[in-house]
């Protein structure tokens, strides 16, 4: 049995969640958000399962797709709905936009437009972990088409062979951008490919909330205990089209509908009500309070200013002895920021490339 307060804290999370992407949507088609924008709806249950097996002090990036990620680990709404508008009461004075996200104090470090660009990223910052000797893990995730992006085998090679505290979650929703991901890949099951490079991989049900969580925190505790990387894919679908500008023509409304009847969140509110954790009024207290966080977001937004001229040439390389700059501190003047730390001093425990005599079997096959 899960304990009612997670399971309450999941549900809220998946509303709020929901509530932001379908205004941030709804503000795209208003023509207030400009450029792309990559929406999350159908797809909760992945981020925040994975979210709720994590410590505060892990780290998580993903790629274009990622409001919902810093969202739902304590970004604050309003800030990253200014974002989305380009205004300067945004996590990076609206420089970022959709697709870059930012928010370090709670441990998310980035959406990243180059498909795939995240991946060798988070093993970077897992061998930074390691090196340092931190009890910290990276979460990286990236859509079924990044896959086949060259960096991942690569990647996967380094982190496999050093063991990096790395954990690889695949949200495969079945379509890159319009193509299935049976027609362009001969192993459609993606976590099958850990083998080749020795590491562990998993699949999950990534419409059930519970088993996300269940199976991440398996995943999590068992990397956290030195044993390396993982691949978990989690069995996904998006609702909406890839981008606000894709019709999603290549797709049938009757699949469409099909795959609404395993709706994540409609699937966790049934779970709630028949365990007896909330009634139905609760749940629907629960959303309202989503809705109302994401209209006072908008709210918050629409009332930034907009970035002055001036600050085109500003932020784009930090210079020497340039200090961080905390943006709930310089936006709402929060003074209970808490900013990561890290060791200026530390004992390197692991060896970097060890040395190691070729077993028998390599030796014969040589041979």
């Amino acid at each position: 049995m899960h304990p009612p307060d997670l399971l309450i804290t999941m549900f809220r999370k998946m509303v709020l969640a929901r509530r932001f992407e379908e205004k941030a949507g709804q503000a795209y088609g208003q023509k207030k958000i400009q450029g792309f924008c990559h929406l999350y709806i159908g797809q909760e249950a992945v981020a925040v399962g994975v979210n709720e097996a994590l410590k505060p002090t892990d780290w998580v990036m993903t790629g274009y797709r990622d409001h919902v990620h810093p969202l739902i680990r304590g970004a604050d709404a309003g800030m990253l709905m200014a974002e989305l508008f380009g205004r300067d009461g945004g996590y990076s004075k609206g420089k970022g936009g959709s697709m870059h996200f930012f928010d370090i104090e709670h441990g998310f470090y980035g959406g990243y437009g180059i498909v795939g660009g995240q991946i060798p990223l988070a093993a970077g910052m897992a061998f930074a972990s390691k090196y340092r000797g931190e009890d910290r893990v990276t979460v990286c995730s990236f859509g079924d088409a990044a896959a086949n992006q060259g960096a991942l085998h690569e990647t996967f090679n380094m982190a496999a062979k050093w063991k990096l505290p790395v954990l690889y979650v695949v949200e495969n929703n079945r379509y890159g951008m319009g193509t299935d991901i049976a027609r362009v890949s001969s192993e459609p099951d993606i976590h099958k490919r850990a083998n080749a490079w020795r590491m562990r991989g998993e699949g999950v049900d990534g419409m059930d909330v519970l088993k996300v969580y269940e199976t991440a925190k398996a995943l999590i505790e068992w990397i956290r205990a030195g044993n390396g990387p993982v691949l978990l894919e989690a069995y996904t679908y998006r609702f909406r089209g890839h981008s606000m500008s894709d019709a999603a023509t290549y797709r049938t409304k009757d699949e469409v509908e099909q795959e609404k009847q395993r709706d994540p969140i409609l699937h966790l509110r049934a779970h709630l009500v028949k365990q007896k954790v909330a009634t139905e009024a609760q749940l629907d207290a629960i959303d309202e309070e989503g809705k109302a966080i994401v209209e006072k977001a908008l709210a918050f937004a629409e009332a930034s200013p907009e970035p002055p001229l001036e600050d085109v040439y500003t932020h784009h390389l930090v210079e020497d002895g340039e200090g961080d700059e905390q943006p709930r501190a310089r936006v709402l003047g929060a003074t209970d920021v808490k900013w990561p730390a890290f060791p200026e001093k530390f004992d390197v425990t692991w060896e970097l490339e060890p040395r190691h005599e070729p077993d028998p079997q390599q030796k014969k096959g040589a041979a």
